[in-house]
């Protein structure tokens, strides 16, 4: 740290995407970049087709702030069946390329839909 500076002084940027009166489904603050819980639109496929839909609209979002997947730092996964979580990883692993892997958290959670399978959140730099 600099001597003399503080981080309270240092002026906050804040951009937020596709907004709406209740959230914004990306936000982006000092050069970090966080999206809302991303869900599937095609609640007939399978944990791992709502999984690799989930990781498309993610890549879109990262898109929009100027960054992409390989500079993903954290992301939360939320399965409504944790014994699902082998055909998500099956999605997840295929869009990562076997490089740049973020540090993760999955869980069991009770979603809004039970035929919705996966919600996934990123954490990512720019």
């Amino acid at each position: 740290m600099r001597r003399g500076f503080s981080i309270w002084e240092a002026p906050v940027t804040v951009k937020r995407y596709e907004t709406s009166a209740v959230y914004s489904k990306v936000t982006e603050a000092n050069g970090f970049v966080f999206t809302a819980g991303v869900i599937p639109a095609d609640l007939s496929r399978d944990v791992e087709g709502q999984t690799a839909e989930v990781l498309t609209e993610i890549d879109r979002l990262l898109a929009l702030a100027g960054t992409d997947k390989s500079k993903v730092v954290q992301a939360s996964v939320w399965l409504s069946d944790i014994r699902n979580r082998d055909g998500m990883n099956k999605a997840w692993t295929a869009w990562l390329g076997g490089k740049d892997a973020p540090a993760r958290a999955c869980v069991e959670a009770k979603v809004i839909d039970p035929r919705m399978l996966v919600e996934i959140s990123v954490v990512a730099v720019k």
